[in-house]
């Protein structure tokens, strides 16, 4: 069932409740801007002097809106956005929305072939891009997307050209529950991307969640993590939604980042759990005034429980981690602050998320077992993008014909509710007919002093199919430890089927932009850079 919205591009007032069954960023927008016309929406936090209040944001939407009707574009085309998070990208993004227009926004560490598959897939018919994947965008034939320069560089036609050439005011757009809001492509961390739609509706899910973190008209929210992410999008649009003000960080510096939050007096943030550790990591973390925070999110990663733990013993206000993927299905929410016993579980199904547990044979699993964790909410992703059969082997069923999404990881339920994540399906290793967790031996690791972080992956063994290797980043400090030392320490303290046979040493882990570390990579780079190994007793 859908819901009409009355969103348009006129004048008129607009009344909207968070209460409404259906409502849409634009119109909240365009609400906040008769009622507060002069509240800060948007800071540009690498030149704070680039800022624009709601009156401004809500005219320069529909200016985009306006020069997207007159580009060409209908209810439900798309365009693409690559590049660095700045008040202009924010700016396409919300217009493109009040016009009816889907958002497909795209990492800059695609590669050039990754982003031409992308660009071609969605069938985006403008490009927005700006010099800082000027080298990437080279590569690319220019294809039917025009493209257009955010930044005013040569990459592409003139963004305020584009927008001041209108000759008459956007369309009104009728836009409904199950309308396209935004095309998200999956990482690729596991594979070739895939385009993972999400609605108007499943979006105002979002945020509606909102009013129990804490949003006002009076929140700062300080993001440095990329606008392409549903990992700053479920923090970027809640702000918006209440009226607040986001503060765009284009790269994470931990002394930029700290000091906007205390300078801002930020009271949200969303980061990923890095950039939790090189904070809490920092010298220069104790320094700053951070009392304004109401509630710290993270997503998108492991985030340990001993880091969680640090971070509610010296950062004001709450700490939230969510469990859940960008192609929607459930929600879990810890709500660390509350809850410091169960630092080591992802938290409890939200409020409308209903998460259950799955065998191999699509079984439910009996209380206290374990299984692949699926989901249902009404936060769920219309599907990927033109690619039924793939929409379809994500899906699971159950006895109702209630429509749940499989989200690949294993997981069991404590007595108290409270899910408990063991690992990727994908990445668990099967090693002489014996189920390892990777994440097991990863606490393992990191509870030694010479342990920064680690990670671990399934090896080929002749002997046992698979066998776990390791790959570790040392602590300062501690390089006299050997790989062979701490492959013998953790040895001593797991199960003999658990034992690691390499430990590899590496400066860094390779991650994504949001922080998730590679194990292809890492599985792909084995054969070469074994480091020192030893077969299992």
């Amino acid at each position: 069932m859908t819901f009409p919205s009355t969103a348009s591009t006129g004048p008129e007032t607009t009344e909207l409740s968070m209460d409404d069954d259906f409502g849409t960023i634009g119109e909240l927008i365009r609400m906040h801007a008769q009622r507060a016309p002069e509240r800060l929406a948007l800071v540009d936090g690498s030149d704070s002097s680039q800022a624009i209040d709601y009156r401004e944001l809500d005219h320069r939407m529909d200016d985009v809106a306006a020069a997207l009707h007159e580009s060409g574009l209908a209810l439900g085309d798309r365009i693409a956005i690559c590049g660095r998070s700045s008040v202009p990208y924010a700016l396409v993004f919300l217009g493109a929305l009040r016009a009816g227009v889907v958002v497909v926004p795209l990492a800059p560490s695609s590669t050039p072939q990754q982003l031409a598959r992308m660009l071609s897939d969605s069938g985006a018919r403008l490009f927005f891009v700006d010099d800082s994947v000027a080298d990437l965008v080279s590569e690319i034939p220019q294809g039917r997307a025009q493209r257009i320069a955010l930044d005013e560089s040569k990459i592409g036609a003139s963004f305020s050209r584009w927008t001041s050439s209108i000759s008459v005011p956007a369309r009104p757009a009728t836009i409904e529950a199950d309308s396209g809001f935004n095309i998200i492509y999956s990482s690729g961390t596991t594979g070739e991307p895939k385009g993972i739609v999400q609605s108007h509706g499943m979006r105002w899910t979002h945020m509606q969640r909102g009013r129990s973190s804490g949003y006002t008209g009076e929140s700062v929210s300080v993001l440095a993590t990329p606008l392409y992410s549903n990992t700053t999008l479920v923090v970027f649009f809640p702000t918006l939604a209440f009226g607040g003000t986001v503060v765009l960080l284009n790269k994470f510096s931990v002394p930029v980042y700290l000091s906007l939050c205390q300078s801002f007096r930020a009271t949200h943030t969303m980061l990923v759990p890095v950039q939790y550790r090189r904070l809490m990591a920092s010298d220069l973390f104790d320094a700053h005034d951070l009392s304004a925070f109401v509630i710290k999110f993270s997503t998108s990663a492991p985030f340990s429980a001993a880091l969680k733990a640090d971070v509610l013993r010296r950062w004001p206000g709450g700490l939230i981690e969510y469990y859940g993927m960008t192609e929607g299905g459930g929600t879990c929410i810890l709500e660390a602050h509350l809850h410091p016993d169960k630092l080591h579980t992802v938290g409890q199904p939200a409020s409308g998320s209903d998460i259950r547990l799955i065998d191999e044979n699509g079984r439910e699993c009996a209380p206290g077992e374990t299984g692949e964790v699926v989901g249902s909410s009404g936060g769920m992703m219309t599907g990927y993008f033109g690619q039924s059969e793939k929409t379809r082997s994500v899906e699971w069923f159950d006895a109702s014909g209630k429509r749940f999404i499989r989200t690949g990881d294993v997981g069991r339920f404590d007595s108290d509710g409270f899910l408990v994540l063991m690992d990727r399906k994908k990445d668990m290793i099967i090693s002489g007919g014996f189920n390892i967790y990777p994440s097991d031996l990863e606490e393992v690791l990191c509870s030694h002093p010479a342990v920064l972080e680690a990670a671990v992956v399934a090896l080929p063994s002749e002997e046992w199919g698979e066998s776990p290797g390791a790959f570790v980043v040392w602590r300062k400090g501690h390089e006299e430890l050997s790989t062979e030392d701490l492959r013998a320490w953790v040895n001593a303290r797991v199960g003999k089927t658990q034992r690691i046979v390499s430990v590899n040493r590496m400066d860094e882990l390779p991650r994504s932009a949001i922080g998730k570390v590679l194990k292809r990579e890492l599985r792909e780079s084995s054969a070469t850079s074994r480091g020192s190994s030893a077969s299992v007793a």
